[in-house]
């Protein structure tokens, strides 16, 4: 399985269409067997959820995303968790053992990068 975790210097980004990029980490089981980074190709409407469901993600872990967003994600059977804080690898390390819980969070604007809070 691949998850994938919108990323800014390790940590989950706040709002994942603007992040530095996708971590990326195949598993198997509840170990983490590689990491690879996708920089991001650029935020564009309903475009994200099919590169990342094109590159084998099963998961995505943001801290805030847009309705239609999780609802893209949703649709290409893409389990989203959101309002994610902290490094990336451990929320990774948190959601193989079975700790990470989502809450839900809606970003409404997105005109400003950085104004979504989880």
């Amino acid at each position: 399985m691949k998850i994938a975790v919108a990323a800014d210097n390790n940590y989950v980004s706040a709002h994942f269409g603007h992040c530095e990029g996708f971590d990326v980490y195949t598993v198997e089981g509840k170990e983490i067997i590689s990491k690879e980074f996708l920089p991001n190709p650029g935020h564009r409407p309903g475009f994200l959820p099919v590169f990342l469901k094109e590159n084998g993600v099963e998961v995505i872990i943001a801290g805030g995303m847009g309705g239609a967003a999780q609802e893209l994600f949703q649709n290409n059977n893409i389990k989203v968790l959101t309002g994610v804080q902290g490094l990336c690898e451990a929320a990774v390390s948190q959601y193989l053992e079975g700790s990470l819980k989502s809450t839900g969070s809606i970003c409404h604007e997105h005109q400003h990068e950085g104004s979504c809070n989880p």
